[in-house]
């Protein structure tokens, strides 16, 4: 019974540090992954930077996107989209009121 009490502790720890810090970490990977892979040509999109930005094309290696910014054609990361302002500016007028 005293060996229970003293586990006890460490296994809540572990169980808040779980469903609070790592599973939402590990579905919002997830989440981008799976946004990364819908992005196609003619989509609107914006950079963690803040740029707004049109895909114009994809890079050779597959990691890199050609956007235009209309000042010109610029190559970004993937990683440098923003997913979560992407989906704002892309949602129906409808959705927005």
């Amino acid at each position: 019974m005293q060996g229970l009490s003293q586990i006890l502790p460490l296994l809540l720890i572990f169980a808040v540090m779980y469903f609070f810090m790592i599973r939402p970490q590990m579905k919002r990977q997830k989440n981008e992954k799976k946004f990364f892979g819908e992005i196609k040509k003619g989509d609107r999109i914006v950079t963690k930077s803040g740029m707004h930005a049109k895909v114009l094309d994809f890079g050779d290696d597959g990691d890199a996107l050609i956007l235009d910014i209309g000042a010109g054609k610029v190559k970004f990361e993937r990683s440098a989209i923003s997913m979560e302002m992407t989906q704002k500016i892309n949602k129906p007028a409808a959705e927005k009121a």
